[in-house]
């Protein structure tokens, strides 16, 4: 039986590089979140839902690189540390 769906989605080089960019910034967020606080405390501090945390933790595609970034902040996160983050990605 085939479905008319490929086996693998074919992304550009700059797509797959977002793509690593935004799970890199999940795992940190996630991290540096579990250390100082719950979910819906997070979201109550940059003005979200938990559940919108929930999916930036998880790495869910539909999560702003936007909303990562100020829930990094908001976690105490400088922006030397979210460049290193960033700047992590890609080394291969």
């Amino acid at each position: 039986m085939s479905n008319n769906y490929p086996s693998r989605i074919q992304l550009t080089p700059q797509e797959a590089a977002l793509v690593e960019i935004k799970l890199a910034l999940s795992h940190s967020l996630k991290e540096r979140r579990q250390k100082l606080m719950t979910q819906n405390e997070l979201a109550e501090k940059i003005h979200s839902g938990q559940l919108r945390i929930a999916k930036a933790e998880n790495g869910d595609a539909s999560v702003s690189i936007e909303l990562l970034i100020r829930a990094m902040l908001a976690c105490g996160a400088t922006a030397q540390e979210i460049g290193i983050v960033i700047a992590s990605t890609g080394r291969n």
